[in-house]
């Protein structure tokens, strides 16, 4: 009998104790990222609903955002002090710093958590693929980044000219840009073909193919491994693009423009072409020339990638590793539910939350599930991912920056760079250094082509012939 009551009490505190006991642990996971800040309510207010959509999941995490200064250059710093300092949280979003951490060991390997996977893998572009092979510390589910040219609608039809689909037709129009007077102000011959700003990386995007730089290396006529920066091919592209500059087509303060005195000129009509660095970009240009001309019906096309001596297609994408994104520490003690948060920004859950913002505010949603968005979703970004496998319930992007989209999926070719080991830091700056002084000086004629073998042999001095000797161990014969 007293056996009995036991067993009765007993199972009665069992049942009382189940009664009271959260359905399940919560985890704490420590978060940090340039653009998830305590400070902004939008930020916090997405953290609550990726929690909430979580734990519906069966997965109860607290996710704490630490505050770190949100500038690029800043917050690296700020991010390699506290990691330093023995300070590592869970998640953590890189945009540069990464390498000396993984060196350490405190990133952890994420090929054996993408295998396993249904969201993260699904959503990988084919440059994520490559990356994460050669690199397995960082995730980064966003398109390539390959700026493409637009211009103006208007202009190219009252140009009468077709968009160009060749290297001799791109120097046309830059040419008829310039010599037009597109911008009505009377004076023919005031307007630049082409701007830019810091260096020449966005037109190498679309004529690096078209001059046959297929690379970052190439083989010489001897067929050993050399800088492609060195090549003959090289030399004709640069070549092209002095000849813009020496012809007033391509703007030749593009070394002391910044990004937004590059925008400022191509919207008031100073510069008839302008890259954008992405699909978003590129609308964000429309958006603009929109507000700068509410009176005129203004629209932006996007040029062809265009062929040439060498071929066609955008540049080769360096996939030595991400140059931003995301990392596990391998020192956490919630490694699973640390890639849980990233498998669901990775999902349609996730991406919906991401990418379209907040009901009643971002978006509406109608009775038959149709979507449209309000004004307030120019305001808003994609705080972690951008999967390829994801499509919205109405158009994110316009048909111009669509059609970037759609360049970038077709003409993926990968590099052949690599990372570099630490001990060639000093010759992959001081290299770097002095291929973008002397390309400035050949642009804006300040040297002539003829000293093409001058900047060569300064090249090799200052590293690269030794790092061509590494690149060949790399690379093979």
């Amino acid at each position: 009998m007293k056996f009995k009551t036991l067993l009765l009490a007993t199972t009665a505190m069992a049942m009382l104790g189940a009664a009271v006991a959260p359905a399940m642990a919560q985890t704490t996971l420590r978060l940090v990222s340039k653009d998830l800040l305590t400070t902004n309510p939008d930020d916090m207010k997405e953290i609550e609903a990726i929690e909430a959509a979580l734990k519906a999941q069966g997965t109860d995490v607290d996710i704490q955002t630490i505050d770190l200064p949100g500038g690029t250059a800043a917050y690296g710093e700020a991010l390699g002090v506290m990691l330093l300092s023995g300070d590592i949280p869970d998640i953590m979003y890189f945009q540069g710093g990464d390498q000396k951490m993984a060196e350490q060991g405190i990133l952890e390997d994420l090929r054996p958590w993408v295998e396993g996977s249904e969201t993260v893998k699904a959503g990988m572009w084919p440059h994520n693929f490559d990356r994460l092979e050669n690199y397995p510390y960082l995730i980064y589910l966003y398109p390539a980044r390959a700026p493409q040219p637009v211009m103006r609608k208007d202009w190219l039809d009252e140009l009468g000219l077709q968009p160009p689909t060749t290297v001799e037709e791109y120097e046309a129009l830059f040419q008829a840009i310039h010599d037009a007077d597109l911008d009505g102000d009377g004076t023919p011959g005031n307007t630049l073909g082409l701007t830019g700003f810091g260096n020449t990386g966005e037109l190498d995007s679309i004529f690096n193919q078209a001059f046959g730089v297929t690379g970052t290396w190439m083989k010489n006529a001897e067929g050993k491994w050399v800088n492609a920066r060195v090549t003959d091919a090289e030399k004709a592209k640069i070549e092209f693009y002095a000849r813009l500059a020496d012809k007033g087509l391509f703007d030749k303060e593009y070394v002391t423009n910044t990004y937004d005195v590059k925008e400022d000129k191509f919207y008031t009509g100073k510069a008839g072409v302008i890259f954008g660095s992405s699909p978003e970009v590129i609308d964000i240009y429309s958006g603009k020339m929109r507000q700068t001309y509410p009176e005129a019906d203004v629209s932006l096309v996007l040029l062809p990638v265009p062929s040439g001596p060498g071929g066609k297609g955008l540049a080769a994408v360096d996939v030595a590793k991400e140059a931003r994104g995301w990392a596990i520490s391998s020192l956490s003690e919630h490694k699973d539910e640390a890639f849980k948060v990233l498998e669901f920004m990775a999902s349609k859950e996730g991406q919906d939350i991401d990418r379209l913002g907040f009901e009643g505010v971002h978006h509406n949603t109608a009775a038959d599930g149709s979507v449209t968005f309000t004004d307030a979703i120019s305001t808003w970004y994609a705080r972690f991912f951008n999967a390829s496998n994801w499509t919205p319930p109405t158009p994110l992007l316009g048909d111009t920056a669509q059609a970037a989209l759609d360049n970038i999926k077709a003409d993926f070719v990968a590099d052949n760079a690599f990372v570099w080991p630490a001990e060639y830091a000093a010759e992959v700056d001081a290299t770097e250094q002095i291929y973008r002084a002397w390309v400035a000086r050949f642009i804006t004629g300040e040297a002539s082509l003829d000293q093409w073998g001058d900047f060569v042999s300064e090249y090799n001095a200052a590293g690269g012939a030794r790092m061509a000797e590494y690149a060949a161990s790399v690379l093979g014969e």
